[in-house]
């Protein structure tokens, strides 16, 4: 007959199992590369969002416990820190490529340049 799991070591498989449970569920959706974290990370902006999407329905869905919520939670910030980084690569690539020509230009009510017609863009 087994002896009874400790609660800690009741917590700790809990909590394995919902990682387990998130990395067959993102790797389903492809392009995932081990990060430094141990973690895995995704291949493009593309895989992180779709993967997002999928935690966000299953997570407001209602069915996950409280650990495997954690852990999505977790994986969800990592994925979020993610997409942030790759947007800012590009926000930087798009400055070089433009010279940091790129400004506003504020609109009157008609719909043509407030400053008239000698832009410089």
């Amino acid at each position: 007959m087994a002896k009874p799991a400790s609660k800690d070591s009741t917590a700790d498989s809990a909590a394995d199992r919902a990682a387990a449970a998130e990395g067959a569920n993102s790797g389903a959706e492809g392009g995932h590369q081990a990060g430094s974290d141990g973690s895995m990370r995704p291949e493009s902006y593309e895989a992180a969002l779709a993967e997002l999407d999928t935690l966000v329905a299953r997570m407001e869905g209602g069915s996950l416990s409280l650990e495997e919520s954690l852990a999505a939670y977790r994986r969800g910030a990592v994925l979020v820190k993610f997409c942030q980084q790759q947007l800012e690569k590009v926000e930087q690539q798009v400055r070089v490529l433009d010279g940091e020509t790129l400004r506003p230009v504020p609109l009157n009510t008609t719909g043509s340049s407030a400053e008239g017609g000698d832009n410089d863009l």
